[in-house]
């Protein structure tokens, strides 16, 4: 587990001034990757490092013989179309990297000359899902999540047995994974409406958000070896957003016996931007269960588990609706919580998901599933906040929503801050509703 050093010291300034600013998400203690090009020159993606409102282009930096060792590696690995090979080097040389990096943008830093045209401004730039995406799983991690959809179907018995026991999870689509600010269309699929006695076909009339935290895999195991929970963080490159959208109509006709299957795999978005663990060093948490809920099993658990597991991470959601955008309006926040409250660690999903011997790989996502804080104003999906469609929102413009309707935007934000500390944020996860096809 990665404790406090050098690069998170919250008095570090940048010769990048943005960085400097009050509330600004990149600063030089974040740090975080993404896969960019600027828009519209037909110019290959390559992966870079955010400061400030800039973007260092690691293609560039490698090329200028800043980085030397282990850090010289994992720079040209950075700056590679996707970021897999950088995620496979493993713990060791991203933070050699992350200290370089550090060092190299500090106020008074000799690399500024060299670096000063490898930097990129963000408004300028483009992105691409920022990884190879092997594998897609998607967890279940909130216990307020699952109690408030479960109690729209079993009141009396919302929770079933085994969900104190063990980090449920199924796997997804990694196909159809998109990078924030990409538009999807509406899906179509089987729906058994109330009351009628066969299903009829159709878009999806209850179409939903899934306000989640993806979690990068980095070095892999090999296939029947399993991952301590104690090494289990040294296998994980990073975290961005993730919307997982979902189609609750759909859903329900679809999810018994084996899951959720065309309700969720159209359309997923990731925010363009990973937050490597060593920089949310700060902002962990002690990791404890409430009183007379069931101890997880040696397999996930661990001292260092239950001193540092969790993370102190702010979510928000927005909604900004066709009208609200042709008025020019901002989006409205129809959801705060975080990421504190999640029932399972990062550890112990990477621990669950190996101990049957799973080989992940580099590039693999989880969805840490929806992210719902204990009162319904802290659900992260329009199924809770809205009762299962019964008390639909109201919004500043006086429109209402149950459920998503076409020309919707939804934007993720994330960030960490407290005294002591610098703030570090996650950028944004946007996404828009299109009508479905004809």
């Amino acid at each position: 587990m990665i404790t406090l050093n050098e690069t998170h010291d919250p008095a570090l300034r940048s010769w990048v001034a943005s960085a400097n600013a009050r509330d600004c998400d990149f600063p030089i203690q974040n740090l975080p990757f993404a896969v960019f090009r600027r828009r519209g020159g037909g110019e290959a993606f390559r992966g870079g490092v955010a400061i400030g409102d800039q973007i260092l282009d690691m293609a560039a930096a490698a090329a200028t013989g800043v980085f030397s060792g282990e850090a010289e590696d994992a720079a040209s690995a950075a700056g590679q179309d996707k970021l897999n090979a950088l995620m496979a080097l493993g713990e060791p040389a991203w933070r050699a990297l992350r200290l370089s990096l550090s060092r190299a943008l500090r106020e008074g830093a000799a690399e500024q000359s060299r670096l000063q045209s490898c930097l990129v401004p963000q408004a300028e730039a483009e992105y691409d899902v920022p990884a190879r995406i092997g594998d897609y799983t998607d967890f279940y991690t909130s216990v307020h999540h699952a109690t408030n959809i479960g109690k729209q179907f079993r009141p009396d018995n919302p929770l079933l047995p085994n969900y104190k026991w063990v980090p449920i999870g199924y796997h997804g689509r990694a196909s159809s994974i998109v990078v924030s600010g990409h538009a999807f269309r509406r899906p179509s699929g089987q729906t058994m409406p109330p009351g009628a006695d066969k299903p009829g076909f159709g878009p999806s009339k209850r179409l939903d958000i899934e306000l989640e935290l993806g979690i990068f895999i980095g070095r892999g195991n090999a296939l029947g070896e399993a991952v301590p929970i104690g090494e289990a963080e040294s296998h994980v490159f990073g975290i961005c957003l993730l919307n997982d959208w979902s189609a609750r109509d759909i859903q329900g006709w679809e999810y018994q016996p084996l899951g959720p299957f065309l309700s969720k795999n159209f359309a997923t978005t990731v925010s363009p931007w990973i937050v490597a663990l060593e920089a949310l060093a700060p902002y962990r948490l002690p990791f404890s269960r409430a009183a007379g809920d069931p101890q997880p099993l040696p397999y996930l658990d661990s001292e260092q588990n239950r001193a540092a597991g969790a993370f102190d991470i702010e979510l928000e959601v927005g909604l900004r609706t066709a009208a609200m955008q042709q008025a020019g309006q901002r989006e409205a926040s129809i959801c705060r919580t975080n990421y504190r409250h999640a029932y399972w660690t990062v550890a112990q999903m990477v621990a669950h998901h190996t101990v049957n011997g799973c080989n992940l790989q580099a590039g693999d996502l989880f969805g840490s599933g929806t992210l719902s804080g204990p009162t319904l104003d802290q659900a992260g999906a329009l199924v809770e906040l809205t009762a299962g469609g019964k008390t639909p929102l109201q919004l500043p413009n006086g429109e209402t929503r149950a459920f998503l309707e076409d020309g919707d935007s939804v934007v993720l934000r994330a960030w960490c801050e407290k005294p002591g500390a610098s703030r570090i944020g996650f950028g944004e996860c946007w996404g828009t509703v299109l009508p479905a096809r004809a």
